[in-house]
């Protein structure tokens, strides 16, 4: 038994999204190609790691016990190549928050640097791309920070992005062209996690006094948007500029007055920054001065106050 990288890559990254599409996606492969690779770490295994759901894919006994083991394997594989590259040559960028794809940011930033100097690996949280930095596998990380145990993290606001209320279309409320995030009050706001991972959403809710409904796995944007389709005063946010084909049942509706901010930032070691750390900062910032992102007026707009703060 000799299961190489790739297969352990593919089947931590369907582990994480718990769908072969998404994963399929964040690997930039085939969906057919991500399968045969799981089917042969089952074989070499002989044993079953995952069972796939018609909405979303699970983890068994074996595959659970396999999780961490693998993530260990793949942290090993990282260093042994950081250990016979230059530090220049290559440099990962790690990205969380898939569920708001933050993919669709780092594209627009690479695409005009120099692209064949960074990697960009998928993380679950940004505990975990706090620890991949502080083990030196990481150059630098992608998603919202929030204040928490990460003291040896430095990061910068990159992108402020709208945000969308996505709610069932036979609420009264959808019928209306814009929608006050105090009009959500009248709501409830669906959550796709643990409240705890989820800093915007529930400092939006706490801010506009919008009821909570809590979830428990993160089962993907499509199990989400099922969960508000059936709840009939269910709503939840979504970045405006997120591709979105809306289910039937569903509207999606504009907010202002005020118009709220997700915020995405760069995240860095503190204490040993990355030589590829300023030419990051340097391509996030030319890419922001040219698409407005980080245009923020406080009569007009909200953020929570730990991002006003970073913005200042």
């Amino acid at each position: 038994m000799d299961p190489d990288l790739g297969q352990l890559r593919a089947f931590v990254t369907v582990a994480d999204q718990r769908h072969f599409g998404r994963a399929a996606q964040q690997l930039a492969i085939s969906q057919q190609a991500l399968s045969k690779r799981i089917a042969r770490l089952e074989q070499e295994l002989d044993t079953r790691l995952l069972d796939r759901g018609p909405a979303a894919v699970r983890l068994t006994a074996a595959g659970e016990r396999l999780l961490d083991p693998a993530r260990t394997a793949l942290a090993a594989g990282q260093a042994a190549l950081a250990a016979v590259r230059r530090p220049a040559e290559r440099a990962r960028l790690d990205v969380w928050g898939h569920l708001f794809e933050p993919l669709r940011t780092v594209r627009e930033v690479l695409a005009t640097a120099p692209e064949s100097t960074i990697e960009v690996g998928p993380a679950r949280d940004l505990a975990a791309v706090a620890a991949a930095l502080d083990r030196g596998e990481s150059a630098a990380g992608f998603g919202r920070h929030h204040t928490g145990p990460d003291g040896q993290l430095a990061h910068r606001l990159v992108r402020l992005e709208p945000v969308d209320a996505v709610l069932p279309a036979a609420h009264p409320l959808a019928r209306a062209e814009t929608l006050r995030p105090a009009d959500l009050a009248a709501l409830r706001l669906v959550l796709p996690a643990d409240p705890a991972r989820l800093d915007f959403l529930t400092r939006f809710a706490e801010r506009f006094a919008v009821p909570l409904l809590p979830g428990d796995a993160n089962l993907g944007l499509d199990h989400l948007l099922e969960r508000v389709r059936t709840v009939p005063d269910g709503c939840t946010l979504l970045p405006a500029e997120l591709p979105l084909a809306v289910p039937p049942g569903l509207v999606v509706r504009p907010l202002a007055d005020p118009v709220p901010l997700y915020a995405w930032s760069l995240v860095w070691h503190r204490e040993r920054p990355h030589p590829a750390v300023p030419a990051l900062l340097r391509a996030f910032a030319d890419r922001g001065r040219d698409r407005r992102w980080l245009e923020y007026r406080p009569g007009r707009d909200w953020l929570p106050e730990t991002d006003v703060r970073d913005l200042a």
